[in-house]
């Protein structure tokens, strides 16, 4: 690389992990030597390949202040930043991500009041590819529409050492219009794999816009896994729909806005299964099922159709049809879930959206649910939630 210095071309050397300097300081001395002055601009990481992991990028300015940092990464996404008050330097707000490579173009003007010579320089370099990638999978997805008891639910795909959740929970952040009161939590999700989830403190203000800003590119994650890249997503709350379930009069109620708006006669789960209790949220739904007896640990017991499938826990807990049933309404001889007519269960699947929350009130079950066994994040107390983060 060159840069242009008056009639004279200074060839720069770059080093691995070093500093670029891109341009360097005119002599002369009072305000005619300001006026002439260049800014000595560095670069770090400097220009090369091969560069490590585990660093923001920097550019800083002596003998002057910059006017313009752009970076960009080789798919052509902008590096975001902040510059210092006094312009003299200027840092991303993540790290470098792995077999990445960076343009970093600056501009500057020199003298100590910035109103010197005015220079610009490019600088290149491309990161370490990381031993493994981490990527995460979020719920909900972005632009969609859920309900109020809805968490912030973030899968990873590699484990998380736990010397580096604190670190990885920082660079979370969830933001609200209108604000609402929340805090991340570390859960280990019913498949085995590390989870982190934000709930609110009380259930979400219908209509509350959400957005979610993972800065993690370049976060190491332990165990040889890396970041490679940020996110960004957002939902919306909609409506206020609830669902609370009485066990022994085989009811189902539901409430729009904290009033009832109807009743569903069902069976829930017999003496034997009976149905877990506490306020469930609601983490997927499905049309159109098989009931299969093995995925509950009953063996081959059944195989069976059910419609409008409501998803409670991930062990198990269902909404549903069940029209084998010849006792709804009258006992509660399910194996845990809560069986309703064809009718009554596509009422139930459509007035629930994903995130809305089933309280399940006086069953005989003794069981407590754990939280990454679904979205179970109101099965704990706020005091007890706030134990879950990694920060102290």
């Amino acid at each position: 690389m060159h840069v242009a210095t008056g009639r004279r071309t200074v060839l720069l050397a770059s080093a691995l992990m070093g500093s670029l300097v891109l341009s360097a300081c005119s002599g002369g001395s009072g305000s005619d030597a300001d006026s002439k002055a260049e800014a000595r601009v560095t670069v770090t990481p400097g220009g090369g390949k091969d560069v490590k992991l585990g660093s923001p990028i920097s550019v800083k300015a002596d003998g002057g202040r910059l006017t313009g940092v752009e970076v960009k990464d080789d798919k052509g996404q902008k590096v975001e930043g902040r510059l210092a008050d006094d312009g003299a330097s200027w840092t991303s707000d993540s790290k470098v991500g792995p077999r990445t490579t960076y343009t970093v173009r600056t501009t500057a003007k020199g003298g100590k009041d910035g109103k010197g010579k005015e220079s610009s320089a490019t600088t290149t370099f491309t990161t370490q590819q990381a031993p493994s990638v981490n990527k995460l999978t979020n719920a909900p997805s972005n632009g969609q529409t859920v309900g109020t008891g809805m968490p912030v639910s973030i899968l990873f795909d590699h484990p998380i050492d736990k010397g580096k959740r604190a670190e990885i929970e920082k660079a979370l952040t969830v933001t609200s219009e209108p604000k609402v009161e929340g805090a991340w939590g570390w859960v280990k999700d019913w498949s085995g794999q590390d989870r982190i989830d934000w709930r609110p403190r009380t259930y979400w203000p219908s209509g509350t816009k959400v957005s979610v800003k993972g800065n993690l590119s370049g976060i190491d994650s332990g165990e040889g896994g890396w970041f490679a890249k940020n996110y960004t997503f957002g939902f919306t709350i909609g409506a206020d729909h609830k669902a609370v379930i009485d066990v022994p009069s085989h009811t189902l109620t539901m409430y729009e806005n904290g009033k009832p708006v109807g009743d569903i006669k069902g069976s829930a789960g017999s003496p034997v299964d009976p149905t877990r209790g506490g306020i469930h949220t609601v983490r997927s739904k499905n049309a159109d099922e098989v009931m299969d007896s093995s995925t509950i640990g009953h063996g081959n017991e059944w195989m069976l159709d059910s419609k409008w499938v409501t998803h409670l826990t991930a062990s198990g807990t269902f909404l549903h049809s069940a029209p084998w049933n010849k006792s709804i309404g009258v006992e509660n001889n399910s194996h845990g879930c809560f069986g309703m007519t064809t009718a009554d269960a596509k009422k139930v699947y459509d007035f629930l959206q994903i995130g809305a929350t089933v309280e399940v009130k006086n069953t005989t079950s003794t069981k407590q649910t754990d939280v990454g066994n679904g979205l179970e994040v109101w099965q704990e107390t706020w005091e007890q939630w706030q134990k879950r983060t990694a920060l102290k």
